[in-house]
Parts: C-alpha cells; sequence; structure tokens
C-alpha cells in the first residue's frame, strides 16, 4: 500500500510539500493538524488553502466509523471502522483510574493461528499502515471527546509481522510536535517473533513489551500457538532477557488460563521456575469465549491457587479483569466481524 501523509515523518512531510511546490510552513502546519489536533479530513485544515485541502484529501488514509457498542457492566467501548479499502478492522476503548486507554490492531485479521483466540480466525488480509494505526485513535478521541494517555497495540494481528510500520506509528504517537504521547505508555504484545524482540529492543526505548506465552513447556505450547514450531520457549525468553537488559523495561508474560490445558498446579509450578528470578510481571488471563472453540476458562479457586504457586517463585502476578466480555471486546475476541452483533 502506497504510504499516505497520515503515515509521514516530518521530514518526508516537507519533500511532499516542496514536490506539490507549496510554501515550507505548510508541512508543519499539516502535521499537527493530523497529529495534535487528529483531524481526519482534510477539510478541517482550517488554515490550509482550499486547493490545498483537495490535493490533501487523496493522499490521505480515511478511517471510517461505522458502529460501535457500549459494555453495559463495565463502560468499555468496542468501535467497528472501514478502511479505504474496505477491511473491516475493531478498537476498543477503555476508562481506568489511571487514565483512558485504547487497544488498537496493527493488521487487518491474523496469521497467528491461536487455537483460542479469535482474531486469527481467517488468517491475515494484510498489515496495517502508520497512519491506520493512528487514525483508529484519533477516530474514537473524536467521536467520544476523550483524551487517551495509554495505547496498547494488542488488538487484531501481530504487531512484530508488521515491524516497519509499528515502529513508524510508535515514533509518530509520540512526536513533540503532534500528540506526544509518552512512550512509557505504549504497550506492544506479541506471541513471540524472535529475531524482531531483539530488533525492537535495539531501536526503542521505552514500551512496554508484552509476552503471549500461554504455556510453560514447548509441548504444550505448541499444541494451543503454532508460534511454538518456530521458536522455542528458551530462545523466546532468551529474546525477552535480552530486551529487559537493553531497555531497563520489565517484561509482561500474558498467560490465558485454560481449563484443563494450561492450568495445573504441575504447570504452576514449571512457569514459575521458568520466570524465578527474572523480574517479569505475570498477567493471567481467564480465557475469553469464542463461539467456534471449545476451550473454558479456569476457574477462580483454580486461578487463585495458580497465582498463589506462582508467587512462592517471587514473581509478581495479577489476575486481568476482561474488560468488554460482554461485547466481545476482551483479549482474544477481536475480530474482523460485523453484523448482527455489532
Amino acid at each position: 500500500m502506497q504510504k499516505d501523509i497520515t503515515s509521514m515523518y516530518m521530514d518526508e512531510l516537507t519533500e511532499y510539500v516542496i514536490e506539490k511546490g507549496w510554501p515550507r510552513f505548510r508541512a508543519k502546519q499539516i502535521f499537527q493538524w493530523l497529529h495534535k489536533n487528529h483531524v481526519t479530513d482534510a477539510n478541517g485544515m482550517n488554515n490550509i488553502p482550499k486547493q490545498m485541502r483537495e490535493v490533501l484529501k487523496e493522499s490521505m488514509c480515511h478511517i471510517t466509523y461505522v458502529t460501535h457498542q457500549t459494555s453495559e457492566q463495565d463502560g468499555t467501548s468496542k468501535f467497528l471502522l472501514k478502511m479505504d479499502d474496505g477491511q473491516m478492522i475493531e478498537s476498543v476503548f477503555m476508562k481506568y483510574h489511571h487514565g483512558n486507554s485504547i487497544c488498537i490492531s496493527s493488521q487487518a485479521g491474523c496469521a497467528m493461528g491461536c487455537k483460542f483466540c479469535a482474531s486469527t480466525i481467517g488468517g491475515c488480509i494484510r498489515n496495517l499502515t502508520a497512519g491506520e494505526m493512528l487514525g483508529q485513535i484519533y477516530t474514537v478521541m473524536n467521536i467520544l471527546n476523550e483524551e487517551i494517555s495509554n495505547v496498547v497495540v494488542m488488538g487484531t494481528g501481530e504487531p512484530l509481522q508488521n515491524y516497519d510500520e509499528l515502529i513508524r506509528f510508535i515514533k509518530l504517537i509520540t512526536n513533540e510536535d503532534g500528540y506526544n504521547l509518552s512512550i512509557r505508555n505504549i504497550t506492544v504484545s506479541s506471541c513471540g517473533i524472535v529475531p524482531q524482540i531483539r530488533r525492537l529492543a535495539d531501536e526503542i526505548s521505552g514500551i512496554t513489551f508484552a509476552l503471549s506465552l500461554h504455556a510453560p513447556t514447548d509441548e504444550k505450547r505448541k499444541t494451543i500457538m503454532p508460534v511454538a514450531n518456530m521458536y522455542t520457549i528458551e530462545e523466546t525468553l532468551e529474546a525477552t532477557d535480552y530486551y529487559f537488559d537493553k531497555t531497563g523495561r520489565r517484561i509482561t508474560i500474558e498467560y490465558s488460563m485454560m481449563g484443563g490445558i494450561n492450568d495445573s498446579p504441575e504447570d504452576a509450578e514449571t512457569l514459575g521456575k521458568l520466570l524465578e528470578g527474572r523480574g517479569y510481571h505475570v498477567n493471567l488471563i481467564p480465557v475469553n469465549p469464542v463461539d467456534e472453540t471449545e476451550f473454558i476458562r479456569s476457574t477462580r479457586e483454580v486461578i487463585a491457587e495458580f497465582k498463589k504457586i506462582l508467587e512462592k517463585y517471587r514473581i509478581n502476578v495479577t489476575i486481568r479483569r476482561g474488560m468488554g466480555r460482554d461485547i466481545d471486546a476482551a483479549c482474544g475476541q477481536l475480530r474482523r466481524k460485523y453484523g448482527e452483533k455489532n
């Protein structure tokens, strides 16, 4: 997909403006309209001449609001958005006491094939551009008239399979002339693409990295996560250790609790021994229901015992609150689905 102005760095936008024969200062104006004022339509750039705005319209990616649902349980909102090529994506807005968070997608669909996740049903159609990732945030902000203080790249898709656009997105959302989000308020979640974890450690410092592990052994992980056939747990944790050593940012381990699959006391002991002394944070996630799968969530008692065993190994553990579960907006429930439920 051709790069649009919403995905351009300031120097690239300056070059674009000069090529059009426009004054150089227009680049900063356009950049601030896009990223500081988060306009999604060039018509909103009221200090840009109309003739220029007409040209800019054709050079912007457009995220079109389709509909959204709001959870009656916790106020979480799930947005269905359409891109220029008709592909649908979902984004989730969540309110916390520490601020507003948004979970965005990095791909249309997902190729990772995790057995318990709805996002991978139908595979991956394509990567999103940085502009399309930003567009999710700006569109939701405009509709709700809310600011965003935390961004989680944990929606549909594997971010590290869309590495270059992910980095571009991070640099744009944190740019001081734009939205200027603190890089420490960005979390990137991955199934564990080992070479890209190391590359991320070398190129970006400050974001929180979350590893979707979901099993304590390679044998068990292979049954639910195809990525385990590419990289062993040992290789993956060596990469996250490298990330921690290089950036100083604590790693989060995401672990979906599936009844009878990965939630036994033996699983907890194995995981505890694996992570002991690493200083990681473990986030236990009661698996969320997906129509096409037969996985069931572990009971509260089982999860509490699992947590207790991990804490015996001096591991920091939390149990995730499933925000938006009643509207299929919780972890593992996002998909490119639209119709009656939306």
